[in-house]
């Protein structure tokens, strides 16, 4: 996005630019010195001189070269501008389609902690049912198994979470909330 922004500060320059290229151009000099004929009557108050003098110029015959200049500037300028706007454009839905998925993986990581628990409670229970006699082996095995499969997919919606907010700060830029620090320690310096 930087990039694109420097773009654009770079053709509206150029604009400026072209459009000084087509004003007249105002030099206004000035010399003061000493002239003598012998060393020895440079220094004197009789050999001091001074000369004043301004030039106008602009240039008269470039067969509007300069106007199609100054339009290929703006047009220029009217493409970095577009590039610009899409840029932001596609910043703003990376940071849009990221707090969606944000609020997905909450949805995600809320249902599998509830299935998590819930698995658990039940593994207590087949376990409890076990050593009472109320049911066979195979009852554990498989409370067991469902607890572990929703033991990993619970560690699963986490890492997602964590991986969509890592995104998050990517696609705001990184670093934004160092800024102040970094102003501050330029500063001091």
């Amino acid at each position: 996005m930087r990039v694109a922004e420097a773009q654009l500060h770079q053709a509206s320059a150029q604009i400026g630019i072209a459009i000084a290229n087509r004003l007249p151009s105002i030099l206004i000099y000035g010399n003061a010195g000493n002239a003598a004929i012998k060393l020895s009557t440079l220094f004197s108050s009789l050999t001091k001189f001074w000369d004043i003098g301004a030039m106008v110029s602009q240039p008269i015959f470039n067969a509007g070269n300069l106007l199609h200049k100054q339009r290929a500037a703006e047009a220029i300028f009217q493409q970095y501008c577009a590039q610009y706007h899409s840029v932001l454009l596609v910043a703003f839905q990376n940071v849009a389609d990221t707090l969606k998925s944000i609020q997905f993986d909450a949805d995600a990581l809320n249902a599998a902690s509830i299935a998590e628990s819930t698995a658990h409670t039940n593994l207590t229970l087949t376990q409890k049912q076990w050593n009472l006699g109320a049911v066979g082996y195979i009852h554990v095995l498989n409370a067991q198994n469902a607890y572990q499969q929703t033991s990993i997919i619970l560690v699963q919606n986490q890492a997602n979470r964590l991986l969509d907010t890592v995104a998050l700060f990517q696609a705001l830029g990184g670093g934004w909330w160092n800024r102040q620090n970094a102003c501050c320690e330029k500063e001091t310096t």
